[in-house]
C-alpha cells in the first residue's frame, strides 16, 4: 500500500490508529479489517491529501489540514462529536476542573482593548484593587490591541505564584497606570445563590468538578440565614445551563432524592449501559423545590429536571428544555488532544429518551421581554444539523431561552416565588405533596 507523510506519521501509520479504534468501538471486525474497500477509501484519503499539498495555490499547513479533516468526519456523526487539538483539550480541563491559575477577573472584549466586568471576591484582581470598567491595555508590557478575547485570557492565566504586570486605564485617571498581581488558583463559581425572603434561590451555571460542593455549601448557608426550620423551600435555577460533567449531574440529583434511579445511559455496548441510583439523605428535608429551565438548560441539567420531575421531587417551571440527550465520552489522544465521542443516549427514571424532544415543564411560564414582547424560540437540538434522532421520531424544536436580568421582569422566578409563598395557585404545582415515589 502506498504510504504518504501526513503531519510526522505515515499514511500507513493513521490507517492502523483509525483500524484501532474501530476495533475497539465494534465498527470493524477482524473479518472486516481486510475489506479491501475500507483501505481503497483510504488510499484515496491519502491521494487527496497529496494533491492539495502539491497544487493548492499557497503553501498549507499539513497539520491543520489533518485536523480539519478528522472533525470533517466526526461532525457528520453529530454536532456533539469532535477532534479538540492540545489547546483546546486543556480549556475544556480547566472548565471541567473549574480551577485554574489565574487573576480572578471577568472580562470581555471592546474596542480591541480587555475591559473589566468585575473582579471575583478575594482574588489576586480584587485585592489589588481592580474595579468593573476599568479597561487593561497592555500585558507585561505587550499591547493587547489586535489580540482575540482568548489569547488575552490565555496570557492572562498562568502557574500560580507567578507575576504579572498589566497597564490599566481607568475613567477619570488621567493616564495609565501599571498593577503587578502574582496568580492565584481560582475557583469557577458554578453555584449562585442568595434569599428570597424565607426562600432559598440557587442558580447552578455549569456542572463542573466543583458543583456539587458548592451546591452543599450553599443550602447550609441558606439555612443559616434563614434559619433550618423557616425555609419554604427552594429555587434551583438551570436556565442557560449548557450542562458539563455526568457525575455532578448524578450526585446534585442525589443532593435532593432520598432513593431511586436517577439516569441511564444506553450505547451500542453493553459497557455503555449504565444505571446510577441515589445514595438516599435529602439534603433539603423534603422541603418543596421549583425547577427552572428553559430552552438553554442542556445535557447534565435536564438529567437534573428529568430526575427530580419523574420522582415528583420537584415541580418544573419555565419553558421546555434543549432537548440534548446524548452522552459524550472524552477519548485522550496522548499528546495530541482528545476525541470527544457520542457513546450513549441517556433516560429518565420513567425511561424517556429526551434525545431531540426536552424536559416539558409541569408549568408553562414564556418568558417576555419588558415591553412585554414574547422572545423569539432558540434553536434546540432538532433543529441542529446531523443531531441524533430522537426516538420514535418525536423531535420538537427547544423554546424561548430568555432570562431578564432585573428581578422584576423575570416573570418564572417571580411565579416560582408566589408559589412557594402561597400566592399563587396551579394544580401542577406539588408543594407538599412531593414525594420520592415515581410519577405514573
Amino acid at each position: 500500500m502506498k504510504k504518504s507523510v501526513i503531519a510526522g506519521f505515515t499514511l500507513g501509520a493513521f490507517v492502523s490508529v483509525l483500524t484501532v479504534f474501530t476495533l475497539q468501538s465494534g465498527g470493524i471486525t477482524g473479518a472486516h479489517a481486510e475489506d479491501s474497500n475500507t483501505y481503497r477509501q483510504l488510499n484515496l484519503f491519502g491521494d487527496v491529501f497529496e494533491r492539495v499539498r502539491a497544487d493548492y495555490v499557497e503553501p498549507t499547513d499539513d497539520a491543520k489540514l489533518v485536523e480539519t479533516a478528522i472533525n470533517g468526519m466526526l461532525t457528520a456523526l453529530d454536532p456533539h462529536s469532535s477532534y479538540m487539538n492540545p489547546k483546546n483539550f486543556r480549556d475544556m480541563q480547566v472548565q471541567t476542573r473549574g480551577e485554574f491559575g489565574g487573576l480572578g477577573i471577568e472580562v470581555t472584549m471592546e474596542n480591541g482593548v480587555v475591559k473589566v466586568v468585575t473582579p471575583i471576591d478575594d482574588t489576586p484582581a480584587s485585592r489589588a484593587g481592580l474595579r468593573p470598567n476599568d479597561y487593561i491595555t497592555h500585558i507585561d508590557g505587550e499591547q493587547i490591541l489586535g489580540l482575540t478575547l482568548s489569547d488575552a485570557v490565555d496570557k492572562m492565566r498562568g502557574a500560580v505564584n507567578t507575576k504579572i504586570k498589566l497597564t490599566i486605564v481607568r475613567k477619570d485617571v488621567p493616564d495609565p497606570f501599571d498593577v503587578t498581581l502574582t496568580r492565584d488558583i481560582i475557583t469557577i463559581k458554578s453555584v449562585r445563590y442568595h434569599r428570597e425572603g424565607d426562600i432559598g434561590y440557587i442558580r447552578i451555571t455549569s456542572f463542573n468538578e466543583q458543583t456539587t460542593d458548592l451546591l452543599d455549601e450553599a443550602i447550609d448557608d441558606l439555612n443559616k440565614q434563614i434559619g433550618k426550620s423557616k425555609v419554604k423551600g427552594y429555587i434551583l435555577d438551570l436556565r442557560n445551563n449548557p450542562g458539563g460533567l455526568l457525575d455532578q449531574a448524578i450526585s446534585v440529583s442525589d443532593d435532593f432524592l432520598d432513593g431511586g434511579e436517577i439516569v441511564s445511559t444506553r450505547g451500542r455496548h453493553a459497557e455503555d449501559t449504565q444505571r446510577y441510583n441515589a445514595r438516599g439523605g435529602d439534603t433539603t428535608n423534603g422541603k418543596p423545590i421549583i425547577v427552572l429551565v428553559n430552552g438553554g438548560s442542556a445535557s447534565a441539567s435536564e438529567i437534573v429536571a428529568g430526575a427530580l420531575q419523574d420522582h415528583r421531587r420537584a415541580t418544573i417551571l419555565g419553558t421546555r428544555s434543549f432537548g440534548k440527550g446524548s452522552v459524550q465520552t472524552i477519548i485522550p489522544l496522548g499528546s495530541d488532544g482528545a476525541l470527544r465521542l457520542t457513546t450513549a443516549r441517556y433516560y429518565t427514571p420513567a425511561g424517556r429518551s429526551i434525545q431531540a424532544k426536552g424536559i416539558d415543564p409541569d408549568i408553562m411560564v414564556d418568558q417576555d421581554d419588558p415591553e412585554g414582547k414574547k422572545r423569539p424560540m432558540v434553536t434546540g437540538e432538532a433543529e441542529l444539523p446531523g443531531h441524533l434522532a430522537a426516538e420514535k421520531g418525536e423531535e420538537q424544536a427547544g423554546s424561548n431561552s430568555y432570562v431578564p436580568a432585573d428581578k422584576k421582569d423575570d416573570k418564572q422566578l417571580l411565579y416560582a416565588i408566589d408559589l412557594l409563598n402561597g400566592i399563587r395557585k396551579d394544580a401542577a404545582y406539588l408543594g407538599g405533596k412531593q414525594t420520592a415515589a415515581m410519577a405514573n
